[in-house]
This record gives structure tokens, C-alpha cells and sequence, in this order.
């Protein structure tokens, strides 16, 4: 298969599978076996590519030009490739878990919810291989648009409040601050074309460069910069699939790579280093990372106490972008790879908690290691890569970003990122504690484990999590084209 068919492929199966899943609404094990069959043919296609270009960057693949500089394109380069192999090697995942997960809980509207699930992964595909800002801000407002119905699946009040809050900020923030951006970038330059260098040196100066990043840096409300960030937490009321799919596999992974895509490719991080224009965001970055975490650790409810530690590990992204060095651009990169398999190993766990306990605060899950082990030790894995001890991945990709912070003179940078990690042990660590090391009193004595299709993926993951420390080098070597000199 050549690249550019796979590249359409990847897009339009999952598509198809939103809609067989909408024909095969009332036949359960055909519709999920379906599905399943859908995910592993999306991520071949991204293997595909991958095994086509490696970390080359293609040209790109025009479907539909709507006017000089401004088409509807595709192509392929590392970062997006990336996200690309991310988001489809972990939907065969969390489609494993969430038919364990629906079917365990009793939960409705199965084919529904998986339709939606399926449009996000096509979304998605076409967010990592735009090739332009035009072509990424259709599918990042299909993104949107696709996963409300998922926050608001319980249809209870707290449901569809959660979910008028999470559409809310993310479609306010994208039409009244990125899409001011998009335009105001179009008129300077003619083009929005992702460039190696960027785009924007020579058509903009002076405090307009400040001002147009943070049209964009606002506008990608997916990121949950604060103070834009409210959704995220709001949205914890999705049934717990939907979780690890905003967090790791979709949403806020989507913000954070288009971030990143902004600064390297429209605004070119030697140009924001040049002009100082993303000073202000690296602070404004390093406060969300200690805010978000401090707010994290007042929280009993699980789901949200791991809300609140995305926004602050989403932060760690923008700030490695904000440095405006090749280093702290792939430490940022990386980071998404490393968060990704921490934080989706986290949710699964709590989903799983539910599942045979129905328990979500923490006070609630005094001993419950014991009978869970499984689950709590997938938990543990996870929280120490986000924490950042090796030997798991989210080692790598903090050591990058303390390491670029050094290189600019941000030594006030490393110390936030070193409380960070002090933090992220004060609000992870004590889940595990408590489950193993606190007995607990009146449980059930038939609490144990659920259906392997929920323990059985966060146990993957958590394995996934200690496999990235090794490969580290060659996720940097593979993302490293993208900040080389022209």
C-alpha cells in the first residue's frame, strides 16, 4: 500500500466502523468484533506508513484546494506520525477495555458510544497527518463535536452539565482565539503550510508575535492552559473509557501536538527564540504545572484527582515548546509518547476499581490492593513513570526538559519541574499505599478482580510504560528531523 492511500485509510476505516456500529447496533459480539478488526486495520495502515517513510517527511497530498494557499491536505512527518502510531496502537486497547468496561458496569447505548469512539480515532488520524493549520482545524472542531455525545453519555444532569462545559470552553476558545489566529496568520503570510523554520518570520514583529502566540496558545483550548482548562475536570463524569480516551488516546493529546506544531512549524522555535515572545509562556506553563498539582492533591474523587494531574502534565508540552529550543522541542514531543501510556494506565485502573467495587474516592479503597493486585500494581507503574523515576518512560522525557531549561538559564524552570515530580508522589503514591499497606474494614470478601478485558489492558499498558524507558533514544532520534537545521 502506498503512503498516501494509507494515509486516506487510516481516516476512513475508522469512519466505517462508526457506522457499522450504528447498523449492528443489536449484535453485540459482532459489532465490538468489528470494531476490533477496525482498530488493528488503522493501525496497520500506520504501520504501513511508518515502514514507507520512517522519520522522512512527505509532500503533500491535496484533496480539495479552497483557494490560493489554503487546501485540504495530507502528508506525513515525524511528529505527526508519532501522535499517528500513539492514538491507534492505543485504541486497540481501549476498545478491548471498553467493551469489558460497558459490558461489566451495565452501562447503555453501546453502539453509540462506540460509533463516537471511532469518528475521534478518524479525527484524529486527520489531525496527526495534516499538513497544514486550515486542514488540522477541520478535524480538531470534528474532534470536539465527536466526543461530546461520549461526556454526556449517562445523561444525567451532572452528565450533560459536564458536557455543556466541556464543549463550551472548547468551542469558545477555538472560534474566538485560534480561529483569529488561523486568519490573522493566512493574511500574513498566504499560506498556512506546517514549514520547517515556520512560517511567520519576516510578515510579523514586535509584540504582535506575543500576541498571535497566545491567540493560539488560548485558542487550543485541547491543551487545558490555564485558565482554560475546566473542561478537562468536568468531563470526568464520562464513563471511565471515555477518560482514557480524552487523556491519552485523543483529546487533550491532540491540543498538546498541535501546540506543538504551532510553535514548530507556524512560528519556528528559532524565531520565538529570537523575538522572546514565548517568555510569558513559560511561566504561565510552570504555574499551571504547580497550580494543577496542588489542586490535585485536594481531590478524594480518583478520576479527579487525575483530571487535575493531566492539566499539569499537559503544561510540561507547552513548556517545552515555550522554551523555543530543539531540546525542550523533544523532551515535549516525547513527553506526549510517555504521558500517554502513564495516564492511560491510571484511568484504566480506576475504571477497573469501579467496575468490581463501584468505589471512586480514594478514602474508599483502604485495602483494596489486596484483593486487586493486578489493578493496583499497574497503578503503581503508572504513577511512577508520570512521576518520572526510571526505569520508565517518563524519565526520559522530564530529564529533556530540565535539560533545555538548563540550556536557556530557566533555573527556576528545573526547580517547578522538580517540585512537580515531589508533588506527583504526594498525590499518586498514597492510592497504592493505601490499597496495600491500610486494612481495610467491612469489604466484601468477594471484591476481587474484574473480567480480564478491564485488568488486563491497564496490566499491558503499565508494561508498555517500562518498554518506552528503554526506547527513549529512539523516539528522540525519530522525532529529531523535525527540529533540524533546513
Amino acid at each position: 500500500m502506498d503512503t498516501n492511500t494509507a494515509i486516506l485509510m487510516s481516516m476512513i476505516i475508522p469512519a466505517l466502523a462508526a457506522v457499522g456500529n450504528l447498523v449492528l447496533r443489536r449484535q453485540d459480539n459482532l459489532r465490538d468484533g468489528m470494531t476490533l478488526i477496525a482498530a488493528l486495520a488503522t493501525f496497520g495502515c500506520v504501520l504501513t506508513i511508518l515502514m514507507n517513510e520512517g522519520n522522512g517527511t512527505t509532500a503533500p497530498m491535496v484533496l480539495w484546494s479552497v483557494m490560493p494557499g489554503l487546501d485540504l491536505a495530507f502528508n506525513v512527518e515525524p511528529l505527526g506520525l508519532m501522535f499517528a502510531i500513539i492514538a491507534s496502537g492505543l485504541w486497540i486497547v481501549t476498545h478491548l477495555y471498553g467493551v469489558g468496561y460497558m459490558r461489566g458496569n451495565n452501562e447503555k447505548h453501546h453502539a453509540r458510544f462506540f460509533a463516537c469512539f471511532a469518528v475521534a480515532i478518524a479525527s484524529v488520524m486527520g489531525i496527526a497527518f495534516a499538513s497544514n493549520m486550515f486542514t488540522l482545524f477541520l478535524f480538531y472542531e470534528v474532534l470536539t463535536l465527536s466526543t461530546y455525545p461520549l461526556v454526556a453519555h449517562k445523561e444525567n444532569k451532572e452528565a450533560i452539565r459536564g458536557a455543556r462545559t466541556y464543549l463550551g470552553i472548547l468551542i469558545g476558545t477555538s472560534i474566538g482565539f485560534q480561529l483569529v489566529a488561523i486568519i490573522w496568520t493566512y493574511s500574513l503570510t498566504g499560506t498556512l503550510d506546517f514549514t520547517k523554520g515556520g512560517i511567520l518570520e519576516g510578515h510579523v514583529s514586535g509584540a504582535m508575535v506575543a500576541i498571535l502566540l497566545a491567540l493560539y496558545a488560548f485558542g487550543i483550548g485541547k491543551a487545558a492552559l490555564m485558565p482554560f482548562h475546566r473542561w478537562l475536570p468536568a468531563a470526568m463524569v464520562a464513563p471511565t473509557p471515555v477518560s482514557a480516551l480524552l487523556h491519552a488516546v485523543a483529546v487533550v493529546k491532540a491540543g498538546v501536538f498541535t501546540m506543538l506544531k504551532v510553535g514548530v512549524y507556524i512560528f519556528g522555535i528559532d524565531f520565538l527564540a529570537e523575538t522572546g515572545a514565548s517568555e510569558w509562556l513559560i511561566w504561565l506553563a510552570a504555574f499551571s504545572v504547580l497550580c494543577a498539582s496542588v489542586v490535585a492533591m485536594t481531590k478524594d474523587n480518583l478520576k479527579a484527582r487525575l483530571a487535575y494531574s493531566t492539566v499539569s502534565q499537559l503544561s510540561y508540552i507547552t513548556l517545552g515548546m515555550a522554551l523555543a529550543t530543539s531540546m525542550g522541542a523533544l523532551g515535549g514531543g516525547m513527553h506526549i509518547a510517555m504521558h500517554a501510556m502513564g495516564k492511560i494506565t491510571l484511568f484504566m485502573c480506576a475504571g477497573s476499581i469501579y467496575v468490581a467495587t463501584h468505589k471512586t474516592n480514594i478514602s474508599q479503597m483502604t485495602g483494596l490492593g489486596r484483593a486487586m493486585p493486578v489493578t493496583f500494581i499497574a497503578f503503581l507503574i503508572g504513577s511512577l513513570s508520570i512521576i518520572g523515576l526510571p526505569p520508565l518512560g517518563g524519565s526520559w522525557s522530564k530529564w529533556l526538559l530540565i535539560v533545555a531549561s538548563a540550556d536557556t538559564g530557566h533555573m527556576v524552570v528545573i526547580v517547578v519541574l522538580m517540585i512537580s515530580s515531589l508533588l506527583n508522589i504526594a498525590y499518586l503514591l498514597p492510592v497504592f499505599a493505601r490499597g496495600f499497606y491500610l486494612k481495610g474494614e467491612g469489604q466484601p470478601e468477594t471484591w476481587a478482580e474484574p473480567r480480564p478485558l478491564v485488568w488486563l489492558p491497564p496490566a499491558l499498558t503499565a508494561f508498555g510504560c517500562v518498554v518506552l524507558f528503554f526506547y527513549a533514544g529512539a523516539i528522540q532520534d525519530f522525532l529529531a528531523p523535525i527540529v533540524a537545521a533546513n
